[in-house]
């Protein structure tokens, strides 16, 4: 070795905040003018947690869920699911192998890092539920035999709104897995315009993957390893104990919800290069995090309230936590 090359400093490897921006910017080729969606898809994934994306048809939810997977170097598999999907066409199957006389098991498209659960809510609620041991375990049991999941996996389950013909309304049970639901919404005139261009010049996603697996595991690590104060923890509980009292919630947000709540807190917090969670970063993601979790009474549907305007009252109803007890 010479003195030049002894002298020359060792690659750091690139720093949260780096792989979290290239990965948005690669998105967003794709996806123009919703960089909020993009962000909030991008929390999800380096909180361990699975997205569903709820809007009307051809704002672009599939292409979100495909290039966010093709951004990380990494296995994808797509359920299209349609009511005559059976369970096992996601988890797989066992089937008998003439010739070795035994039965192999077959995986479905779960055992993926990255699993697109297209229009999720048009499938029966048994083929739905063959989902809820992936979602919560990351595992898949079948005849008694446990098959582990490949970390990272991520489950981003698209659905139209329930009162399209033909959906099916996910049970709370596993509404309650999906860390968080987020929309898109239509682009304006601009990125609407700009969308027609891309079209024009490339047909498929037009983009490659920007890091590893390994990256995603690793920003993962961090995220765990952010600092949460206990009055924040204690932030985080009282908002889930109003909820469950507040008149016009039938159901409030379950101990799972808290959990999901601080996590997504912690990856905010990395993204913007901090080590600590701050009130701000718990109140900015309150609603994409627990608004498919709080269900309203009927006489409070009747009365036209909504689910974001009870988030925004529960918000407004706990004292956030001061500096000095931070």
């Amino acid at each position: 070795m010479t003195d030049a090359t002894a002298s020359q400093p060792a690659s750091q490897p690139p720093s949260f905040v780096e792989v979290f921006e290239r990965i948005a910017t690669n998105v967003a080729q794709v996806i123009r003018g919703k960089p909020d969606a993009i962000r909030l898809a991008l929390l999800c994934l380096v909180a361990e947690g699975h997205l569903l994306i709820e809007d009307v048809p051809g704002v672009g939810k599939t292409s979100l869920a495909k290039a966010l997977a093709r951004s990380v170097d990494s296995t994808f598999g797509r359920i299209q699911f349609t009511p005559d999907v059976l369970p096992t066409d996601v988890v797989g199957v066992n089937i008998w192998n003439e010739q070795g006389r035994a039965f192999e098991f077959r995986p479905g498209p779960v055992f993926n890092q990255f699993v697109l659960a297209d229009e999720i809510n048009r499938a029966s609620p048994k083929t739905q539920a063959a989902l809820l041991e992936a979602l919560e375990e990351r595992q898949v049991t079948i005849d008694r035999d446990t098959h582990p999941l490949d970390p990272p996996f991520m489950v981003i389950a698209t659905q139209n709104p329930l009162d399209h013909e033909g959906t099916y309304p996910l049970p709370e049970s596993q509404l309650d897995r999906f860390l968080m639901r987020i929309s898109i919404g239509y682009p304006d005139r601009d990125d609407a315009v700009g969308i027609l261009e891309d079209q024009a010049a490339s047909s498929g996603l037009p983009i490659s993957p920007v890091t590893t697996s390994l990256e995603v595991r690793a920003m993962a690590e961090l995220v765990r390893g952010v600092h949460v104060a206990p009055s924040l923890r204690d932030y985080i509980v009282s908002l889930a104990e109003v909820s469950r009292s507040h008149h016009a919630l039938a159901l409030g947000a379950s101990p799972r919800a808290t959990l999901y709540l601080q996590r997504v807190a912690q990856a905010l917090a990395a993204s913007h290069d901090r080590s600590y969670v701050v009130p701000d970063d718990i109140k900015a993601i309150a609603r994409p995090v627990l608004g498919h979790r709080l269900v309203l009474t009927p006489e409070a549907q009747l009365q036209g309230l909504d689910v974001e305007r009870v988030i925004g009252e529960l918000l407004d109803a706990v004292p956030v936590p001061t500096a000095a007890t931070l």
